[in-house]
C-alpha cells in the first residue's frame, strides 16, 4: 500500500480519528485524515458515533491494503473517550497521533439562540476534545517519540458571520489547541489546529445544497475552486508528519484564501 515518497516517520505509527465516518462512500474531513494517514503506514482506529460510516471507512482502508479498526463511540461521553484511547492501545500496541474532528452548527445570535443549544454545542465542538485529549495524552507519553494533535476548528473561528455559538466554539478551539501545546511540549507532544473553509463534504451536502449555492461557495474561494474534505486530509497528515516537527500551537488555515475577502452573513457553517 505504501507509495515509493517518504513517509516523513508516519509508518507503523498509529492514529484516532474521531468523527472518522461519512454517509455511503463520501469523503468528510476525518475520513479522508484516515485513508490518507493509512496510505502512509498508519495503523488506524476510526471512531464515530455510528459504527456504521466508522466500519466503511476502515473498509476503505483495508480495499487499499491499510490496517484500519472500526470502534462506536459518544465522545460527549468521558468513559467512551477513555475507552477509544484504550481500545487503539489494546490493539495496536500504542498511540502516536489524535485527529479531533467531530463537531456540530449553530445558527443565531446570543439573543436567538437556547442556552441548552449554546452548551450542547460548547459540548460538542470542544469538550470532546478536552476529553479525548485528557486520555490521549498520557498514552502518548508513553510511546518513545511524544505525539501529536490536531483539532480541528472552522474560518468560523476567524471571521464571525451570524453563527455566533458556532464561532464561540471555534474560537475556544483554537485557545484550546495552543494552551495544550504550551502543556505538553515538554512532553514532545505537538498540537496544532485547522480551520477549514467552506468544503464540500457528506455533512455539508446532506442537509440539501442547491447548484446555485454550490457555485457560490466555491466563488467564495479566490481560487475559484472547490474545497474537499481530502484538503483538510493532506493538511492533517502534513501536521502530524515529520515534516512538521518544529510546528505546534499553529492554525492552519485551508480554505482557498476565503478568509482573504469581505465576509458575508450565511446560513450554512464552514
Amino acid at each position: 500500500m505504501k507509495g515509493p515518497e517518504d513517509d516523513a516517520g508516519l509508518a507503523d505509527k498509529v492514529a484516532l480519528i474521531s468523527g472518522g465516518g461519512a454517509a455511503g462512500d463520501g469523503i468528510g474531513n476525518g475520513r479522508a485524515a484516515a485513508i490518507l494517514l493509512a496510505r502512509a503506514g498508519v495503523k488506524v482506529l476510526v471512531a464515530d458515533r455510528d459504527l456504521v460510516l466508522a466500519e466503511r471507512t476502515a473498509e476503505m482502508i483495508h480495499s487499499e491494503g491499510g490496517t484500519a479498526a472500526a470502534m462506536a463511540s459518544d465522545v460527549t461521553s468521558e468513559a467512551e473517550c477513555k475507552a477509544l484511547v484504550e481500545a487503539a492501545v489494546d490493539r495496536f500496541g500504542r498511540l502516536d497521533f489524535l485527529d479531533n474532528n467531530v463537531g456540530i452548527g449553530s445558527r443565531g445570535s446570543v439573543v436567538d439562540e437556547k442556552p441548552d443549544e449554546y452548551r450542547r454545542v460548547m459540548q460538542v465542538n470542544v469538550e470532546t476534545m478536552f476529553l479525548l485529549s485528557k486520555y490521549a495524552i498520557p498514552a502518548m507519553i508513553k510511546t518513545a517519540n511524544g505525539g501529536a494533535i490536531v483539532n480541528i476548528s472552522s474560518i468560523s473561528a476567524l471571521r464571525p458571520r451570524g453563527l455566533t455559538t458556532y464561532t464561540t466554539s471555534k474560537a475556544a478551539v483554537i485557545g484550546l489547541s495552543q494552551a495544550m501545546a504550551v502543556d505538553h511540549g515538554r512532553d514532545n507532544i505537538r498540537v496544532n489546529c485547522i480551520c477549514p473553509g467552506p468544503m464540500y463534504t457528506p455533512m455539508v451536502y446532506a442537509r440539501g445544497m442547491t447548484d446555485a449555492a454550490r457555485t457560490q461557495r466555491t466563488n467564495a474561494s479566490v481560487l475559484k475552486t472547490e474545497g474537499t474534505g481530502w484538503d483538510v486530509g493532506h493538511a492533517v497528515k502534513f501536521l502530524l508528519s515529520d515534516h512538521a516537527r518544529y510546528i505546534t500551537g499553529q492554525v492552519l488555515v485551508v480554505d482557498g484564501g476565503v478568509t482573504l475577502q469581505a465576509p458575508e452573513r450565511e446560513s450554512q457553517p464552514h
